[in-house]
């Protein structure tokens, strides 16, 4: 039995060290849905750092005491479309784990500091927001899949919301929007330098939000939804109340409310299951909004919770993406690297449990998000109503019927998910509601 054992253990090892260096953040399926496939324009990826001054410093607030200040370090990666004859892929080295200590390298389409395209317009601006605690090469498979479909894609590191820079909660609570705003303002202000290398290239007048979990909590904020009072006076609330400021109603959370950001994509967003917001407070989403959920998420909730911030959100265009017996893990994480399929002695889990669904296969979730995504901003940024139509659902995919002629044709009943294969769409349902619903 000991031999036995030793050979498994030894089996595991081999098969971590041949996969460690193929990690990839570009796969997909040969049963992935039509709108999952990259586009056709070559990317670079360039990594930032920007300061936001004059913050709240959360961590050293005390009650009945000013509130101390601090210029805010935020870290983002940015994926682009590149020039022609750039080159095709990279490595992305030193890339944290979970336990915020190991580091593995990710393999993808996109070249390090390649040269920009010089687009004859500039591409729209999607801003993506990692959860509590993530990193800005969480969602990396989005950021390149949809560079390579015309859009400027910058992830954010959220400065005490990552692997190896956690800290109290109440900072990310009173943070995660305003560093999603922090950015997009950044961006504006570099995409206006001569010689930038955004400069010409994105135009940040067009901008989406994506954020997973905390930033889906972030990116309802930014589209206009207030949180409750009694959020703001939870014991295990921010301090001294500083999350007053996103209160539903008040000049400070209705400042926030960007005419830039034309749509939002909230993935598991966190916080109607706790409170954070109400069918009052929800009434102020005013950005059309993709909801993605899985139907067992046990973190931000389901009925309770992502599904319940969709059908109160009653100003707006809305959709709910929902894989169903999937966990809070559903659609956004890229493919778990092989590394964290080992124990971590910094972690009470395996690594593989923050990443990975006990369900459904990642690179088939993240290659229908891919789609969905795809098809949501096309509509909402680019005005491409041909996109629109793959939104145009039978909303349970158990009830699409897909018929056709042997010629390839549609059969008058067919009524099948537009651009997903045959028997790909099990699982999933698409709920829409207009304003005013």
């Amino acid at each position: 039995m000991k031999t036995m054992i030793a050979v498994a253990v030894l089996t595991g090892s081999l098969c971590g060290a041949a996969f460690a260096d193929t990690n990839r953040i570009d796969q997909i399926r040969p049963d992935a849905p039509e709108l999952a496939a990259h586009g056709d324009l070559p990317i670079g990826v360039r990594t930032l750092s920007v300061v936001n001054p004059g913050q709240i410093d959360i961590l050293k607030v005390e009650e009945g005491q000013d509130l101390p200040r601090y210029d805010r370090p935020l870290t983002p990666e940015v994926w682009y479309p590149a020039a022609d004859g750039t080159g095709a892929g990279g490595t992305y080295e030193g890339v944290q784990l979970r336990d915020g200590v190991t580091t593995v390298q990710l393999t993808g389409l996109a070249v390090r500091d390649a040269a920009p395209a010089a687009p004859a317009a500039p591409y729209p601006l999607l801003i993506i927001s990692h959860g509590y605690p993530g990193n800005r090469f969480l969602m990396s498979h989005l950021g390149e899949n949809l560079a390579t479909k015309g859009y400027v894609v910058v992830s954010i590191d959220h400065t005490e919301s990552t692997y190896d820079n956690r800290a109290a909660f109440g900072s990310t609570l009173v943070n995660r929007p305003l560093d999603q705003l922090f950015v997009l303002n950044a961006i504006d202000g570099m995409s206006k330098e001569s010689g930038h290398f955004l400069s010409g290239l994105v135009d940040v007048s067009d901008t989406g939000i994506i954020g997973y979990s905390m930033g889906g909590y972030g990116a309802v904020i930014v589209a206009g939804g207030g949180v409750t009072q009694a959020s703001t006076e939870y014991s295990w609330r921010a301090p001294a109340g500083t999350l007053q400021m996103h209160l539903a109603g008040s000049e400070s959370h209705e400042a926030l409310i960007d005419p830039r950001v034309k749509a939002a994509v909230a993935i598991g967003p966190w916080g109607m299951n706790t409170g954070f917001w109400d069918e009052d407070g929800m009434k102020g989403v005013r950005k059309p909004m993709l909801f993605i959920a899985g139907s067992d998420d046990d973190i931000s909730g389901y009925e309770n919770g992502v599904k319940a911030l969709f059908e109160a959100s009653v100003s707006t265009d809305r959709y709910l993406l929902t894989f169903h017996y999937a966990n809070h893990n559903a659609s956004a994480p890229m493919s778990a690297p092989a590394e964290s399929w080992q124990p971590s002695e910094h972690l009470d889990f395996i690594p593989f449990d923050h990443y990975a669904d006990a369900v459904w296969d990642t690179v088939r979730m993240n290659n229908i998000t891919q789609y969905f995504i795809t098809a949501f901003f096309g509509q909402y940024l680019k005005g491409d109503d041909e996109l629109g139509t793959y939104l145009d659902l039978v909303e349970h995919s158990r009830d699409a019927l897909h018929a056709l002629e042997e010629d390839g044709t549609p059969k008058p009943e067919h009524n099948y998910w537009k651009g997903f294969p045959a028997r790909t769409a099990k699982g999933l349902s698409l709920s829409r509601k207009g304003a005013g619903e």
